[in-house]
């Protein structure tokens, strides 16, 4: 989490604390510790938030979900060589079958 002034006040404390939440800061002078989920925000901001009009929050919901599905399973990945992430756990139990 960001060390915002939003998140220094006791309301947050006492929040985290009766809920069993465990406040972690992100560590100052390191600002790609929030890279990986900015990077998701970015994209799921544009590809979905920005180009959806929600009829209502059961539709919101719905659209969001079914993107997150496509994202997580479905669509190619940089990180995974172009593989989509279920193509590249495909490719991993076949290489450990292998073996």
């Amino acid at each position: 989490m960001d060390k915002g002034p939003e998140f220094a006040g006791r309301m947050l404390d006492q929040w985290a604390y009766l809920n069993g939440v465990e406040i972690d800061f992100s560590r100052s002078g390191k600002p790609t510790d929030n890279a990986y989920i900015e990077a998701f925000n970015c994209r799921l901001r544009a590809e979905c938030l920005n180009a959806s009009w929600f009829l209502s929050l059961a539709d919101a919901c719905a659209r969001i979900e079914e993107w997150r599905c496509h994202y997580h399973e479905d669509r190619p990945h940089t990180a995974l060589g172009g593989l989509t992430p279920r193509a590249f756990a495909d490719q991993a139990l076949t290489a450990r079958q292998l073996v």
